[in-house]
């Protein structure tokens, strides 16, 4: 029987296989990639990345410390986590069972997506679903921001503050009516197209444009240098139904130590309520849940 098994091999989960091998427990991490959606990054024509911090620049030093420390994992994606006697049960979809005293969750979210044409075509390529990351790269340029919630909103504000113009596609009456909402209907550089809809993404070689339609019926083409799909992601936590509580969306509720409502197991990252999608903001959750976990071991090392 492991002490701990990490679930997820993204920012978070790396993080906390690091620290839990570093206090010598006896670790499995079982992801099914390792490195996440830092795998993936937003490719532009002629905008320099130096601008940002990539994620994956975090998070390739810690696969290499993985590799330095010789940290034991099991590339297969998780099916089902039980409770068994004195632990936990985890069993992968190729057939894999491994016996564990705690958990710590990083399994991570996948981003909603709009499902039209051209979508996958230009995924990360012109078009993406972070503009709070990749914001910098758009001063004085033109965007659009696709969604109709607090996250959208969010997004459209973050790229207002540098970007000559920003089209907000399909807001919501009822996330308008907010503090940021009403900054964002005064805010001169931001377009607003309310109850319109994508159903086109195109470009020539990057996403540099799509088509709405409005309620009337109206199809329009817009331009821009930077498109984002801002809809929300939606939790990796299937395997872990009635074992812990989630929130209403779905999410892994914890607290400020990374504990779930189930003794032995804790969440880290963007599979949790946290307060922001973000790889720093996974490396911390990652490294509070090893340390929580570490705690929590003590009495039985």
């Amino acid at each position: 029987m492991y002490d701990l098994i990490v679930l997820g091999g993204g920012p978070a989960g790396l993080t906390a296989a690091i620290y839990a091998i570093r206090k010598r427990l006896n670790l499995l991490l079982i992801s099914g990639d390792l490195g996440g959606k830092t795998n993936l990054h937003l490719r532009l024509p002629d905008l320099e990345g130096y601008r940002v911090v990539r994620g994956a620049e975090v998070v390739d030093k810690f696969k290499r410390e993985l590799e330095y420390l010789k940290v034991a994992y099991h590339l297969a994606s998780v099916e089902r986590v039980a409770a068994v006697d004195g632990g936990y049960l985890v069993r992968t979809a190729d057939g894999g069972e491994f016996n564990t005293k705690s958990l710590v969750v990083a399994t991570g979210a996948q981003q909603q997506k709009l499902e039209v044409p051209g979508e996958d075509e230009f995924q990360f390529r012109g078009l993406c679903y972070s503009a709070l990351s990749y914001a910098p790269l758009f001063i004085d340029r033109k965007t659009i921001v696709i969604g109709a919630g607090e996250l959208a909103l969010r997004s459209a504000a973050e790229l207002a503050t540098v970007a000559q113009e920003v089209v907000l596609v399909g807001p919501s009456t009822s996330a308008l009516d907010s503090p940021l909402g009403h900054k964002l209907v005064g805010a001169s550089n931001v377009r607003m197209l309310h109850n319109h809809r994508v159903t086109n993404v195109g470009g020539n070689g990057f996403c540099d444009r799509v088509r709405v339609k409005g309620p009337d019926g109206h199809e329009e083409e817009i331009g821009a240098d930077g498109i984002f799909i801002e809809m929300g992601v939606k939790p990796n936590t299937a395997m872990l139904a009635g074992l812990v509580d989630l929130n209403e969306d779905g999410f892994v509720k914890v607290d400020i130590h990374g504990r779930t409502s189930a003794p032995g197991i804790f969440a880290a990252g963007d599979v949790t309520d946290t307060f922001s999608e973000q790889v720093l903001v996974a490396v911390g959750d990652g490294a509070k849940a090893a340390l929580s976990a570490y705690d929590y071991l003590l009495p039985t090392l």
